[in-house]
C-alpha cells in the first residue's frame, strides 16, 4: 500500500491512502488519524488499511483527487532521523580527493549521523537557505520508517522491523562540514531540512524489485532540468536495510517512527572507475559532491558549483512502465528571509 499525509491544521497532517498510481486518495481518519499513530500501533492498524488500499485500487471505494502540493513529509515527526552511509563508493571518492585512504572498517561498520527529526520538509516545499556560501548540496536516497527496536537485535531481526520506504533529499551544506567535523562532534548545522517524497510504500509494491533488503531500482535526479543521476539504489550497496538498522539499535532501544536512511546512491560504472556523468554516457550522481570529487581527483580541482538560489532539483523512482513509485521530491533553493 501507498501512504501520504496531508496538510490541514494541524502540525502533522491527515493520513490518507493513495492508490498505487498516484491518482486517487482516501482519508483514513475512520482507521487512525496519523502517521506517527499508525506506525506506533502498526500490527493494529496496518491490516485496517491494507484493506481499505485494496478497497481504493479495486474501485470499490471512490477516492479524491490526490494532489503532491498538498503532501507533507509522509512522515512528519519521526521518532528520530538517522542517516546512514550505505554506498561505500560515495565514501571512497570523498577520501580519495583529499588525499586519505579509507580505512578497512568502513567496509565492516557503518558510518551513521543522527539529524534533525522536526525539520522535515514535503516534496515540493522550498529549501530555504541563509547563504548560497554554505554549499548546497542535494542527497538522493532510500530511509526505511521501522517498528521499535530492541537494543542489540540482529539484522535478520531487523529485517521484519522495516515497516515502510521512503525516498527522500537530505539536504547538506558541503561548505560547513569541514569545519563541523574538525571539532569531532559530527554534523549539526551541516545538514539542513530534509525533504521526502509525498508517499511512503509498504516493500511489497516494488515485488522483485526489493531483494535482499535493497532498492533495485534506477534514482532519477534532474538538477535544473537536466539529467544528473540514475544510480541503481540496489547496486553498490555495501550495507543493506536491515544492516543498517541493526546498527542504529546497537547500543539502545529505538522508538517505532524511525527514519533510517541509507545515504547517497552511489555506482561505480562498469569497469570499476568513478561514475561518468549522464551526458557521457555514465550513471551520472546522486549529489554535487561526488562529480566535484571526480573532478579534483582528475583535474587538481572541482569545476562544477554547488547549488545556487532559484536552482530546482527533482528526484524520482519509476516502474518499468514509467509511472512513479513514491512520487517525486521537486524542490526550489530559496534565500530564507
Amino acid at each position: 500500500m501507498k501512504l501520504a499525509t496531508l496538510k490541514n491544521d494541524t502540525r502533522y497532517g491527515e493520513l490518507v491512502v493513495v492508490s498505487r498510481d498516484l491518482k486517487k486518495y482516501i482519508s483514513a481518519s475512520s482507521i487512525v488519524g496519523t502517521m506517527r499513530e499508525a506506525i506506533d500501533h502498526w500490527d493494529v492498524h496496518a491490516p485496517q488499511l491494507q484493506a481499505l488500499s485494496d478497497q481504493l485500487n479495486d474501485g470499490d471505494v471512490v477516492g479524491k483527487d490526490f494532489d503532491p502540493l498538498q503532501a507533507m513529509a509522509p512522515l512528519p515527526n519521526p521518532s528520530q532521523w538517522a542517516d546512514g552511509s550505505a554506498y561505500v563508493n560515495h565514501v571512497e571518492l570523498v577520501r580519495k580527493a583529499r588525499g586519505a585512504e579509507l580505512p578497512e572498517s568502513f567496509w565492516e561498520d557503518p558510518l551513521m549521523y543522527m539529524g534533525a527529526p522536526d525539520a522535515m520538509l514535503g516534496a515540493h516545499d522550498d529549501v530555504e537557505v541563509g547563504s548560497e556560501d554554505w554549499g548546497i548540496d542535494m542527497e538522493a536516497e532510500i530511509g526505511v520508517i521501522c517498528d521499535d527496536l530492541e537494543m542489540g537485535l540482529s539484522p535478520e531481526a531487523a529485517a521484519d522491523k522495516i515497516k515502510l520506504l521512503v525516498l527522500l533529499n537530505d539536504v547538506s551544506y558541503r561548505a560547513l562540514i569541514p569545519g563541523e567535523l574538525a571539532k569531532g562532534f559530527g554534523f549539526f548545522q551541516s545538514k539542513g531540512a530534509t525533504a521526502f517524497a509525498p508517499v511512503a510504500i509498504t516493500p511489497d509494491e516494488l515485488g522483485e524489485h526489493w531483494q535482499d533488503g535493497k532498492v533495485h531500482r534506477d534514482m532519477l535526479v534532474h538538477y535544473n532540468g537536466d539529467a544528473f543521476g540514475k544510480a541503481n539504489a540496489g547496486v553498490d550497496m555495501t550495507f543493506n536495510f536491515p544492516k543498517l538498522v541493526s546498527h542504529a539499535a546497537k547500543t539502545r532501544h529505538v522508538a517505532a517512527g524511525a527514519i533510517i536512511g541509507s545515504g547517497t546512491v552511489s555506482n561505480k560504472d562498469s569497469d570499476g572507475t568513478p561514475g561518468k556523468p549522464v551526458k557521457e554516457g555514465g550513471l551520472g550522481y546522486s549529489c554535487i559532491a561526488e562529480i566535484r570529487m571526480i573532478e579534483t581527483i582528475d583535474e587538481g580541482k572541482p569545476s562544477t558549483a554547488f547549488m545556487k538560489f532559484g536552482d530546482q532539483v527533482r528526484i524520482e523512482m519509476k516502474n518499468d512502465d514509467g509511472s512513479s513509485i513514491f512520487g517525486a521530491v521537486d524542490q526550489k533553493i530559496v534565500k530564507f528571509g
